[in-house]
């Protein structure tokens, strides 16, 4: 299959594409007069995915943890650690495990291609022996404890796990250490050859390249190697209840202010592709209106000293679970969220107001547009979208095209009480 190219127009740029005969689906958006380059390698393998079959397969169930496990792993190599040849390179390179996907990503301004070259080989040469993986349970067992005593995270982690029963998004991406414990060399190798196939990953350029150059080169690459064919991959989540775990989650911790973290869960199958994208960009237009620093109520929960500049929101949307988060650091959590809530509930009696909605959308529109000139954020961005069914560049035109009903319907629908969540950490001394 030859370089497809795929102008968009609305936003003057121009994507190019090509799926290998192994699978491995390439991108690629030059971006002229740029110096830096940005590379992702990902593969659509998160904490989430521990129970999994592929086609012809027997199913399988694996340790919480094991993803990210795998992903510290893969940057040991027989040779030693890939980060000191990157290093000598001229480039910065990192990884990241999310519920969904595992990143593997450099940024350099020079030597691109010995860098693409040294991304896509360690990516795809796994080195795993029972004297590391044992080694590397230490070490993500200190990282585990670490993030224990990290206010921010627990208060994030606590609401999660008070809104979800079933679903494995409530567990830590890095598992627990009683789980970690049990992840083998052989465990590794299973996961590894199950989803870091080539069908299964992407890889996306995004910089001052030339894409034919770029494109020849990862051909080259593929080519001398061999991957045996693979059958789509099955992944298994058992039914998650309509209800939350529980209303309330407390933890104890040595804060000088409690956190309060709070939001509602979404019940049942959410959506896919481009419904799940409308879905997504409504949400995040109405929590703009409801609840930035220009809102009405964020003006009075600051007036009233109830939240600092520490006061945020966001939406979490998958094809299995979707879930609002608010919150912040505050001098009374059961007030706090008692008058967000009271606040809610005059705006979902009222509906958004449509110069509200129009100031958010116009607000989120920028910001996408302000996005398009940072490389990293860009690569972020479109795998994510990319692994959900939705195309990166639909995101504008469907900013442009969202209404106020949608937005108020999103409001009526999403504020339901009953499937609301409240994770606060507080010191012992209160």
């Amino acid at each position: 299959m030859a370089l497809q190219m795929l102008p968009h127009e609305h936003v003057k740029e121009t994507l190019y594409t090509e799926t290998l005969p192994n699978g491995l689906t390439v991108f690629i958006l030059p971006k002229q007069g740029f110096q830096k380059t940005y590379a992702t390698f990902s593969t659509r393998y998160g904490s989430v995915d521990n129970h999994f079959q592929v086609e012809g397969g027997e199913r399988k169930k694996v340790p919480d943890g094991i993803a990210h496990f795998l992903e510290h792993k893969m940057f040991e190599e027989p040779t030693g650690d890939i980060f000191s040849v990157f290093a000598s390179q001229g480039a910065s390179a990192n990884a990241y495990t999310s519920f969904d996907r595992t990143v593997y990503l450099f940024s350099a301004t020079g030597q691109i291609e010995d860098n693409l070259r040294t991304l896509i080989d360690f990516v795809q040469n796994p080195y795993f022996t029972d004297a590391n993986v044992e080694k590397e349970k230490g070490i993500i067992g200190q990282e585990i404890k670490m993030y224990q005593d990290n206010a921010d995270w627990r208060s994030y982690y606590g609401l999660i796990e008070a809104m979800y029963q079933k679903h494995p998004v409530h567990i830590d991406i890095a598992g627990t250490i009683e789980s970690i414990s049990q992840i083998s060399k052989e465990m590794l190798y299973d996961c590894y050859r199950t989803f870091y196939h080539p069908s299964n990953m992407m890889l996306f350029i995004v910089g001052g390249v030339d894409p034919q150059r770029i494109i020849d080169i990862v051909r080259e690459n593929q080519a001398a190697k061999t991957f045996q064919p693979q059958g789509q991959i099955h992944r298994f989540f058992e039914p998650e209840p309509m209800e939350v775990r529980a209303s309330l989650k407390l933890t104890k911790l040595p804060v000088s202010l409690p956190k309060c973290l709070f939001g509602c869960k979404e019940p049942g199958q959410t959506a896919a592709g481009r419904e799940l994208l409308r879905k997504e960009l409504a949400m995040k237009v109405l929590l703009d209106a409801l609840l930035s620093p220009s809102s009405a109520i964020y003006q009075s929960l600051y007036d009233e000293k109830l939240i600092s500049d520490s006061f945020g929101s966001e939406y979490n949307i998958s094809e299995q679970y979707a879930f609002s988060v608010m919150g912040g650091d505050t001098r009374d959590p059961e007030l706090l969220v008692a008058r967000v809530k009271e606040e809610i509930d005059k705006a979902k009696a009222s509906g958004i107001q449509a110069a509200e909605f129009e100031r958010s959308r116009k607000k989120k529109i920028g910001a996408y547009l302000r996005m398009l000139n940072s490389p990293e954020a860009i690569a972020g961005e479109f795998t994510k979208y990319r692994f959900k069914g939705v195309d990166f560049f639909d995101i504008l035109p469907a900013y442009e095209s969202l209404t106020l009903e949608e937005v108020n319907e999103q409001l009526r629908r999403h504020f339901d009480w009953s499937r609301l969540a409240v994770s606060v950490v507080r010191s012992d001394a209160e």
